[in-house]
C-alpha cells in the first residue's frame, strides 16, 4: 500500500474510533408500549403508555403515587421531557427507595422537581419523605425561567458521587453536593391533590433515557450557586 493511501487509512480509523469513544451510549427506560420492569408505588393514580409517552392522571384521595424503575441506579446521567398540566405538581425520583423499615415502605430520596407554580422551583432538588428541600431555586433567579408551562421541558440530571445537579432546558437549576444516598431507582411521581379539580389531571414524559457509562466524558459543568451539605 502506498504511503498517503495508509496515511489516509489509518487517519480515518483514527477518526472513527473517536466518534465512537465520543458517542454517549443511552438507555431508553421504557421499551415498546409496555411497563415491563417498573413497578406503582404506593398510592393508586393512574398511568398509561401510548406512542412512547407515559401519562399519569391525578386521583382524589390516594397519596402521591409513583412509576419506579425496577433496576437501581448509582452514577448516571438521566435525561427526559416532561408535560404538565400547569394545576398540579410533579417530580422525578432518583437514587430514591422504598423500604418496609422507613414509614412503612414509603417512597423516600431525591426528587427533581417539577414546579408550574408562580413559585417557579422547577430543577430544584426536594428529598421526598424525608428531609424536604435541600435545594431550592431561591437564588438562581435565571434558573427559575427555565420551566416553561403548556409545553414539553427537557430535563437532565446528572448524579455523580455526591455531586447532583440539574438542568431545566439547557440552563442550569441545582448544584448540590450531599452524602445521603449513592444508589436508587427512578420514578416518575403523580402527586396528591386536595380537591376535585385538580382530579384527572394529567402529567406526560416522554424520551426518558439514561447513560450509565463513561460519565466523565459527557458531564456538564455546573454553573448555579452551589450548596454543600457534606460534611
Amino acid at each position: 500500500m502506498k504511503p498517503l493511501k495508509l496515511i489516509k487509512l489509518l487517519l480515518l480509523l483514527l477518526t472513527t474510533t473517536l466518534f465512537a469513544q465520543q458517542k454517549p451510549n443511552w438507555q431508553p427506560l421504557l421499551q415498546g408500549e409496555s411497563f415491563k420492569g417498573w413497578t406503582i408505588k404506593n398510592g393508586t393514580a393512574t398511568y398509561t403508555l401510548e406512542n412512547g409517552v407515559v401519562t399519569g392522571t391525578t386521583k382524589l384521595g390516594t397519596p402521591n403515587t409513583f412509576l419506579c424503575t425496577d433496576k437501581m441506579y448509582a452514577d448516571f446521567i438521566l435525561e427526559f421531557e416532561v408535560w404538565v398540566d400547569p394545576t398540579v405538581n410533579s417530580g422525578v425520583q432518583f437514587r430514591s427507595n422504598s423500604f418496609v423499615a422507613v414509614q412503612n415502605g414509603k417512597v423516600h430520596g431525591y426528587q427533581s422537581e417539577i414546579d408550574p407554580s408562580e413559585r417557579a422551583w422547577s430543577g430544584g432538588i426536594f428529598e421526598e419523605g424525608l428531609r424536604g428541600w435541600l435545594y431550592n431555586l431561591e437564588n438562581n433567579p435565571v434558573g427559575r425561567k427555565a420551566f416553561k408551562n403548556n409545553q414539553w421541558n427537557n430535563y437532565r440530571v446528572q448524579a455523580n458521587g455526591n455531586h447532583l445537579s440539574i438542568w431545566v432546558n439547557g440552563i442550569n437549576t441545582a448544584n448540590l453536593k450531599d452524602n445521603a444516598t449513592a444508589e436508587g431507582f427512578i420514578g416518575l411521581q403523580v402527586h396528591s391533590i386536595g380537591n376535585e379539580s385538580q382530579e384527572n389531571k394529567q402529567i406526560k414524559w416522554r424520551n426518558i433515557k439514561i447513560l450509565t457509562k463513561d460519565l466523565k466524558e459527557h458531564l456538564k459543568t455546573p454553573t448555579a450557586p452551589l450548596i454543600d451539605l457534606t460534611p
